[in-house]
């Protein structure tokens, strides 16, 4: 057999660690390793497969679309670039009906960041702390983490972050010089914190009392994440600028910046690029969207993100300090490092992420069933026990610990049998 993990540690840069298995194939919630062995993925691409690994609309969607037209510039119209284009606008908040097409959330956010900029003749822009936007120079400078903006210091100046869910806090910090405000819904990378609804509110309110615009990245959120087709809809605002990628195309590189009224002037080829809106990526973009509708995933973000949040807290584990997230996007904050949790749920053929180093993600595709996140949460509480802070050898029940858990989480659940009838 060839040893793919050599091969590849011989001509990686080495930058990003890896997990000690090779990943060959997907479908649906499930992946497999080289060796055979099946995982539940709740790391679903990073948030990219919210319609599930592989699915055939999109593969069928491709293939048709390769065959016809691979790649056409956006100097030339495009049938597929329009309907994708359409279809986005119709799905979006109201009020965002233009838009950039590119290849990644970053890219997205880049656009954002330069759209904010040349339009308003601003320079400022205002991040929130534990944020993340990207990893390129302008991202990066909105990103707050300082162990991603180190190494490339000096960033894009005229970047500042202000404490997340604080009102006062950005009302003083929006001046004369900014040009925009970029925060999350939903803050991913920063821990899996959520927004208070009066807060996103007030900060859209102070913007368009200001002049600056009000930028919402996505990029982790959109496309049925939370439970909305895009998180911000939770709480009736309405962006600026609203950046999305990651489950937009099934898992293919793709992003897009949705532009509203007040996004007016970007000079003429001032913004570009080689690959964004290609007629494949967008092929993809427009199966995605018909999935996520005709199966019914964001009704089952909401249902199932609910269901998986109540079945781990239901556990009660002394290491868990708290259980948040919005739909499908669940942050556990344990009290000590998440690394050995990763490891152990590894072991018991689950995937998932770190949010930090003492948070457990969980973004498993929209798809995911009950059964399945039973699954999730009894392997959660064996990695849980195995650090040694609550040995299962005192509960009842199953010798894994499952079935106290499980029956205390199917307590009064009428709604579960209902959506597993559908």
């Amino acid at each position: 057999m060839t040893d793919y993990q050599t091969m590849e540690n011989g001509v990686s840069m080495g930058i990003l660690p890896k997990r000690d298995a090779v990943i060959v194939r997907g479908r649906g919630t499930r992946v497999w390793d080289a060796a055979g062995k099946e995982y539940i993925d709740c790391i679903g691409g990073i948030g990219t497969a919210n319609i599930g690994h592989s699915h055939p609309a999109v593969a069928e969607a491709v293939t048709r679309q390769v065959n016809r037209l691979t790649i056409c510039p956006d100097s030339f119209y495009n049938d597929v670039r329009a309907e994708l284009g359409a279809a986005l606008v119709e799905a979006a908040p109201a009020g965002l009906d233009r838009l950039f097409l590119c290849n990644s959330g970053t890219e997205a956010v880049e656009a954002a960041l330069k759209f904010a900029r040349a339009v308003t003749g601003k320079t400022g822009v205002i991040a929130a702390q534990r944020g993340f936007h990207g990893r390129t120079f302008g991202a990066l400078s909105a990103t707050w983490n300082p162990k991603y903006r180190a190494p490339f210091e000096p960033l894009v100046p005229g970047f500042s972050h202000v404490r997340y869910n604080d009102p006062a806090a950005m009302e003083e910090a929006i001046g004369e010089e900014t040009a925009a405000v970029i925060l999350e819904v939903v803050q991913g990378e920063g821990g899996v914190r959520v927004a208070d609804g009066g807060y996103l509110k007030r900060v859209e309110a102070l913007c368009r009392e200001r002049g600056a615009l009000f930028i919402v990245d996505e990029v982790q959120t959109g496309f049925g994440r939370t439970g909305a087709m895009f998180a911000c809809e939770h709480h009736g605002i309405r962006p600026d600028i609203l950046c999305l990628a990651k489950a937009m195309a099934g898992g293919l590189p793709v992003g897009a910046a949705l532009c509203g009224d007040a996004v007016q002037g970007v000079p003429s080829m001032s913004h570009g690029n080689t690959f964004g809106g290609s007629p494949v990526i967008c092929a993809a973009g427009l199966a995605t969207l018909r999935v996520l509708d005709e199966e019914g995933l964001v009704e089952n973000a909401r249902e199932a993100g609910g269901y998986f949040r109540e079945g781990l807290a239901a556990l009660a584990h002394p290491a868990v300090r708290e259980i948040r997230g919005m739909g499908l996007i669940i942050g556990v904050e344990l009290k000590s490092r998440v690394t050995p949790v990763l490891r152990g749920l590894m072991e018991r053929g689950v995937l998932a992420l770190p949010a930090g180093n003492t948070v457990l993600r969980f973004l498993p595709p929209l798809s995911i069933s009950t059964e399945e996140i039973d699954q999730v949460v009894a392997a959660t509480h064996e990695a849980l026990d195995a650090l040694g802070e609550n040995p299962s050898s005192g509960r009842s029940g199953p010798g894994r610990g499952e079935g106290n858990s499980r029956d205390r989480r199917r307590a009064g659940r009428g709604r579960t049998a209902a959506r597993e009838g559908k």
